[in-house]
């Protein structure tokens, strides 16, 4: 078997363990209100570890993850660029279960306050976490990424997720 047809049977396997959750893995809609350069743009001002009072909701696909234990951080990238988001295991259990279940390349929508962190850096702390799309194919490889021309072309959707400056 291929790695990539086992990434692909993985993925597969993680929707199931979803769908058993009760959760729906391709929902209808999800109503957004801030694009991540707004949310950027409009807590800038903000001090490390000073939180916003205003809740965002946020939509995008994850193109970084990285599970800590009882911690995650990640980012996602909408059509405007990309924001970094935060859940804890012991602040929302039920949507940490969802995170377990998560690969780069979903689509997820995120509800919560904004913070700067200790490395400066802002970032949504989530207090709901909705899943709008499983991705069962892997992206490419983040290093090497999309270099052959003419599969960049063959495959256009592809280049644009992960090459933002060919938009």
């Amino acid at each position: 078997m291929q790695p990539e047809d086992q990434l692909i049977k993985q993925r597969i396997e993680k929707l199931e363990a979803i769908k058993k959750l009760g959760i729906n893995p391709y929902p209808y809609s999800y109503d957004k209100t801030h694009n991540s350069i707004e949310v950027l743009e409009k807590n800038k001002k903000l001090k490390v570890e000073e939180r916003s009072k205003k809740i965002v909701k946020v939509a995008g696909r994850i193109m970084t993850f990285r599970l800590m234990g009882k911690a995650c951080f990640g980012h996602i990238q909408d059509q405007s660029g990309k924001i970094q988001f935060y859940i804890r295991e012991d602040e929302n259990e039920e949507d940490y279960k969802l995170v377990k279940l998560l690969d780069l390349g979903d689509i997820i929508g995120i509800e919560g306050i904004v913070f700067r962190t200790k490395t400066n850096e802002i970032t949504v702390r989530i207090k709901k976490l909705t899943l709008l799309s499983k991705s069962l194919r892997p992206l490419p490889e983040k290093w090497h990424g999309l270099k052959d021309p003419e599969l960049r072309y063959r495959q256009r959707y592809v280049d644009l997720i992960v090459n933002p400056d060919v938009k």
